[in-house]
């Protein structure tokens, strides 16, 4: 196989990204018919670390310090209106997420946001190197938002709710 053509590469992977963006909304939605548990809170960012594979190849190393920065805006800027569109409600003794109207345009507007960022930084750094940011970028936005669901979703259960008894799997 050949080399492949970056702007065919850059195609696919902003086709990639809005497929993946209407594949969270569609799970998001849907998820919110079923209660919340610290699995399905955790799950994600967990699934999601083992993309910090990806550096084991050298092409998409860069400086340390462009990672945390990558990190700190996800934490600091691209978590922030996902947190304010998450709200849990108490149903029938479980935790649920509430639907928001506002979820989908979100998701949808930090896509935009991260596809021009993305043409911006493609202009200094390797296409690797820019999907690393990207993911290292997306990986603290979904920690951060993760850890506000934790600490929301602890604060509404009742404290005997966090042990489960043997062989249940009601909460965790």
């Amino acid at each position: 196989m050949g080399n492949i053509n970056p702007s065919l590469l850059h195609v696919g992977s902003t086709l990639g990204a809005v497929f993946m963006a209407l594949m969270v909304i569609f799970i998001r939605l849907k998820a919110s018919a079923r209660p919340v548990t610290i699995r399905k809170i955790w799950i994600p960012p967990l699934g999601m670390s083992t993309g910090f594979a990806m550096f084991v190849v050298p092409e998409v190393r860069f400086p340390w310090w462009w990672a945390v920065a990558a990190f700190l805006v996800g934490w600091f800027i691209f978590a922030y209106p996902l947190i304010r569109s998450t709200k849990f409600e108490a149903r029938e003794g479980l935790i649920y997420a509430r639907r928001s109207k506002s979820f989908a345009f979100i998701l949808l507007g930090l896509l935009l946001i991260r596809t021009v960022l993305h043409e911006f930084i493609n202009q200094y750094v390797s296409i690797p190197q820019s999907g690393g940011l990207f993911f290292i970028l997306a990986f603290g936005m979904i920690l951060h938002w993760r850890v506000f669901m934790y600490k929301r979703y602890i604060r509404m259960v009742p404290p005997h709710a966090h042990t489960p008894e043997p062989g249940t799997d009601n909460i965790i």
